[in-house]
């Protein structure tokens, strides 16, 4: 339960900042990487580990410039991607729909306007946007107050309905919905926090002065229609931390339970909210009202058809440019959703699963990564129905180097070692100490019996290389070292050590750091039944 309760934010000004720096690792010699014969002998060993046996393995790496096969092994099976699909739905995303595309988000006034009432309702329409914020919300009731308008004769009104009104995607575990890394997608969704946690609420538990005391429960955003039951209550001081709070499946109910010490440090949990687009409209009403504008009708609705309506205030996103950061550093399931969306949207005028993948399967096509012809049924890969080859993800890699969009796409994998947790990502606390660190770029994907990584390696001489490595279907606690292992065993060159220090491969596992950056972000990476990993 710890590792679900850590979080922190920085602004995305500072991880672009930060990614910026380590661009230059980015460029590689551009002639053929010179054959290693012990590669093959190395890597074969580190897979030859007994938590894999009778579970798949599948790995190729090429030269990245080449595009020469330097190691392969099951390089056309078909496995679970989990979080790695991330990197097709964002390459995609950013050819389909331009570096440069925002989300924009419209209060419209649906009634007439006679001084300062507006004798009808007050829209507030979803253009998709993953990052639009309480602040974002707070700024458009702003400048509705700013227009001159103090009473809104009718009600807020939510609409979300760019895209359809399927809330999860195919093969979603239903006993996920609760958790912050599965919500409801939607046209019109609100994230209270810099990381965009989408659709979801932050509960907040601070105990009593006294032991017997009700623990205080606080909502963020406070205007979030959540019922509270039972309660937590304050334990003697240095009693153990046994608080926690589940949401109801498919209500708006949170279940409190356990008790938190006497003087400790506030916990805090994250969970999802049913239909983000009338919980947006909450949020909206409330900055509303805190800026002088009466709603004479407290109920905020969604839409149910096509309102006629005139634009009175607009909000836009960052670019999709940096969008991605965060959705590839965390892992955001979220922001990954509501892109394929997006993409089915601008690009066949239906904001659906459907239409969306149809066009990242068009944009595989038109780059000649089409066989084998695997499945993608959503844009995070929180399904188990999607399947796809190393062959093919590292047929990504190769491909996007050819792209205008390549360095900003880089610069937002995860990147291995670094302790900030807005450049590490998922990464963070991994192969620290080793050739990988701050070497290594690369998406990773786990859900249980499921580990993957993506991305790119920079020999000691320059040479770049792109790797796909994906084990799937074993059990037990998930293998991260063994992957660590085959990153950290190309960060340290291709040329073969000295006989007098032959490699071992055990040895090339990262060490561990003891550092208190989990290595997952429990509430983006997609594990089944993450919140008890």
């Amino acid at each position: 339960m710890s590792a679900r309760l850590q979080r922190r934010a920085l602004p995305l000004a500072v991880v672009m900042l930060a990614a910026s720096l380590l661009a230059g690792s980015a460029q590689a010699d551009t002639t053929p990487a010179p054959a290693d014969p012990t590669l093959t002998a190395d890597l074969d060993t580190i897979l030859s580990d007994a938590r894999l046996t009778n579970a798949q393995a599948g790995v190729q790496i090429i030269d990245a410039d080449s595009g020469q096969v330097v190691y392969k092994h099951q390089p056309d099976a078909l496995l679970t991607p989990a979080s790695t699909l991330k990197t097709v739905t964002s390459a995609a995303a950013l050819d389909l729909l331009g570096a440069d595309h925002r989300f924009t988000t419209e209060v419209r006034t649906a009634g007439g306007v006679h001084g300062p009432v507006l004798v009808g309702d007050l829209l507030l329409r979803g253009g998709g946007d993953p990052s639009l914020r309480p602040q974002d919300l707070d700024d458009l009731a702003a400048r509705v107050a700013a227009s001159g308008i103090t009473t809104v004769t009718g009600r807020v009104v939510a609409d979300g309905t760019r895209y359809d009104s399927t809330p999860y995607g195919p093969g979603w575990a239903w006993d996920d919905q609760p958790y912050s890394y599965s919500p409801q997608i939607s046209g019109l969704t609100v994230a209270p926090d810099a990381e965009y946690t989408m659709g979801a609420v932050q509960v907040t538990v601070t105990p009593g002065a006294t032991a017997g005391d009700d623990a205080r429960v606080s909502l963020s955003p406070a205007e979030t229609p959540m019922q509270l039951n039972g309660k937590i209550t304050t334990g003697a001081t240095g009693s153990a931390t046994t608080a926690d709070v589940e949401r109801r499946r498919s209500v708006n109910s949170l279940d409190l339970t356990g008790s938190l010490a006497v003087g400790a440090a506030p916990v805090t949990f994250w969970e999802t909210v049913e239909d983000p687009a009338v919980y947006t409209g909450d949020v909206f009403a409330g900055a509303l009202e805190r800026h002088g504008v009466h709603v004479v009708h407290s109920d905020v609705r969604a839409v149910t058809g096509t309102r006629d309506s005139k634009p009175l205030a607009s909000h836009d996103s960052a670019p999709l440019s940096e969008l991605i950061v965060p959705m590839l550093k965390l892992s955001n399931n979220g922001m990954a959703e509501q892109l394929t969306k997006e993409i089915g949207k601008v690009k066949a005028d239906q904001g659906t699963w459907a239409a969306g993948i149809n066009q990242i399967k068009n944009f595989l096509a038109a780059n000649g990564l089409t066989t084998p012809a695997g499945r993608q049924v959503d844009g995070s890969g929180l399904s188990r129905y999607d399947l796809i080859t190393p062959a093919k993800m590292t047929g990504l890699l190769k491909v996007a180097q050819t792209k205008s969009w390549y360095q900003a796409w880089y610069n937002a994998l995860p990147v291995a070692g670094n302790p900030d947790r807005l450049v590490g990502g998922t990464l963070a606390a991994r192969m620290r100490g080793t050739a990988a660190a701050n070497n290594v770029h690369a998406k990773t994907g786990s859900m249980s019996g499921v580990d993957n990584l993506t991305g790119y390696a920079t020999t000691p001489d320059g040479h770049h290389l792109a790797f796909t490595a994906m084990l799937n279907n074993f059990t037990g606690p998930v293998p991260h070292s063994i992957l660590d292992a085959i990153a950290v065993r190309l960060a340290t060159g291709h040329q073969a050590p000295a006989a007098s220090a032959p490699v071992a491969p055990r040895a090339l596992m990262a060490p561990s750091t003891g550092s208190a950056t989990p290595d997952t972000d429990t509430r983006w990476e997609d594990c089944e039944s993450l919140h008890r990993c």
